[in-house]
């Protein structure tokens, strides 16, 4: 850690520091308690999962430190200021810093055992975002034993070392917040990678007592992971986001919270089973929503969905205990989502980030497309959340997000 380096990242942090202490901060924060009580002042508006490849105007972006742990700090600063300068929408930039403590997921290399076999399509090599291919790695019923328990341990010593170097790169601007694990739980996510989609869903018609095994060990396996993680003090809490939303609210820790043995009754989770578009409500209803059942169960408040359309299934997802927000994708029937929610969920809507990647940015085509959803959650009484993710490309047009973000902010009554 050279002082070049020092420098750069005391700059950085001091120029995040003084957004956050800008009195807008605290007004987003209310304005989020509000909207996840479920008596919104406005809708709300998040931009995440930006393709920041895309984004280096100006050289804004590129990274200047030598050493590599200051490199990832210095990446993380300059996408917070780029961010706000740009497309902060309802963004909240804190006055402090998370340093995540030094936690291994498993004592075999991945948390469940089981390593991808896999194909990869890249169409930018500059971009994260590639298509896969993978191998069905399971079809006797020997493969099971493939799936283990999760080993949750903890290294002390690097966690101190990590927070020591980051006190002394933020000394006198931001405060350093040593960082638990914020827990992802998605049952059919890790199963498709095992298996593939495909052969996923064809194995659930041919065998689905096959299926129901493998989902038994896997929701076993995240059970035992919590276990884990509460009893060592390992759980994150008080949350700013949760899945690329705001996460502020006055119901979370629960009474009797201990900030060193957080508990899943603390904090948000989120749930999700995008391979299951496609199926029926009632195969929807048995393989994920009361598979999974022992785990919602455990946590204080519920986040479901992601790019799954559910506005068919919300039967299904009310089952869900705990829950307060329910995403609605760009395939959904937005009046029959909003029809179905009312006001007793947060509407989550995930507007097309396709508007963005078209050979030309039509403005009033996304002006439509978001007015839509604020007119059927008017309509129906649906709190409302507007969360812009899965952002593969802006056509090497940065400005084109910048204008979305505008757009979206004049339409709900905000500030650009």
């Amino acid at each position: 850690m050279t002082p070049k380096d020092k420098e750069i990242i005391h700059t950085l942090a001091s120029q995040v520091a003084a957004i956050a202490a800008l009195p807008q901060q605290e007004q987003k924060r209310s304005l989020w308690r509000k909207l996840n009580a479920r008596k919104p002042v406005r809708p709300m508006v998040m931009i995440d999962q930006v393709c920041w490849n895309e984004m280096n105007v100006n050289d804004e972006l590129t990274l200047r430190c030598e050493d590599q742990e200051c490199r990832g700090y210095e990446d993380r600063l300059r996408r917070i200021i780029c961010q706000w300068r740009h497309f902060p929408v309802d963004m909240v930039v804190e006055p402090f810093f998370r340093v995540s403590k030094a936690v291994n997921y498993s004592a075999y290399g991945n948390t469940f055992g089981v390593s991808t076999d896999e194909q990869q399509a890249v169409s930018d090599p500059t971009n994260s975002v590639v298509g896969h291919a993978y191998t069905n790695q399971f079809v006797t019923d020997a493969d099971l034993e493939k799936i283990r328990t999760p080993v949750i341990t903890h290294d002390p010593v690097e966690t101190s070392r990590r927070m020591e170097v980051a006190q002394k790169l933020f000394k006198g601007t931001l405060d350093v917040f040593e960082q638990g694990v914020d827990p992802y739980v998605s049952v059919w996510d890790p199963i498709s990678t095992w298996m593939s989609v495909e052969d996923a869903l064809y194995t659930m018609v041919d065998r689905p007592e096959y299926m129901h095994a493998m989902v038994r060990r896997v929701v076993n396996g995240y059970l035992s992971m919590l276990d884990q993680l509460e009893a060592q003090g390992l759980l994150s809490h008080h949350q700013s986001l949760v899945h690329c939303t705001g996460a502020y609210t006055d119901e979370l820790p629960a009474p009797g919270f201990n900030p060193a043995q957080p508990r899943t009754r603390d904090i948000w989770m989120y749930g999700l089973a995008q391979m299951f578009s496609t199926v029926s409500p009632e195969i929807f209803d048995e393989f994920e929503i009361e598979a999974s059942m022992p785990i919602f169960q455990r946590f204080g408040l519920v986040y479901y969905g992601c790019c799954d359309p559910l506005d068919k299934k919300m039967k299904q997802v009310r089952k869900i205990p705990n829950l307060r927000k329910v995403s609605m994708s760009p395939w959904v029937d937005e009046e029959l989502g909003a029809s179905e929610i009312k006001g007793d969920y947060v509407y989550s809507r995930k507007p097309n980030p396709a508007l963005l990647a078209w050979p030309q940015f039509r403005e009033a085509e996304v002006r439509k497309h978001l007015q839509a959803s604020v007119n059927a959650c008017a309509r129906h009484g649906c709190p409302l959340e507007i969360i812009l993710k899965d952002i593969s490309t802006v056509h090497y047009e940065p400005k084109r997000l910048w204008r979305w973000a505008e757009i979206a902010m004049e339409i709900v009554g905000g500030i650009a």
